[in-house]
């Protein structure tokens, strides 16, 4: 990502987070999209791993129902943590993730 592009704005827009920068294009970055594309090494792990057709959800999976993020908080000038509601909080999303995330609002 360019030096001086900026992130001008990100919100809530619906099942998404809607982004803003500093060159005109704005995205939406589904919530799916962004736990499917969690960073941590647990959720990395987990990807290698190949699928499992016999996992059982825990408790809290079940409990959590859909995966939303209920908080945000930027870690410096280059990323944000996401907390989801079922607990899982280890991801950080640079920037640069969000603006390859996005595709062009509906």
């Amino acid at each position: 990502m360019p030096a001086d592009l900026k992130l001008l704005s990100i919100k809530r827009d619906g099942d998404g987070l809607r982004t803003e920068w500093s060159d005109g294009v704005a995205g939406v970055v589904p919530f799916r999209t962004l736990r499917a594309n969690c960073p941590c090494a647990t959720c990395n792990d987990e990807r290698a791993k190949p699928a499992d057709p016999f996992r059982v959800l825990s408790a809290r999976e079940v409990a959590a129902g859909e995966l939303v993020p209920v908080a945000m908080r930027p870690v410096g000038h280059y990323a944000y943590q996401i907390t989801w509601n079922d607990g899982h909080d280890a991801g950080i999303f640079t920037l640069d993730a969000l603006r390859t995330l996005g595709r062009p609002p509906a």
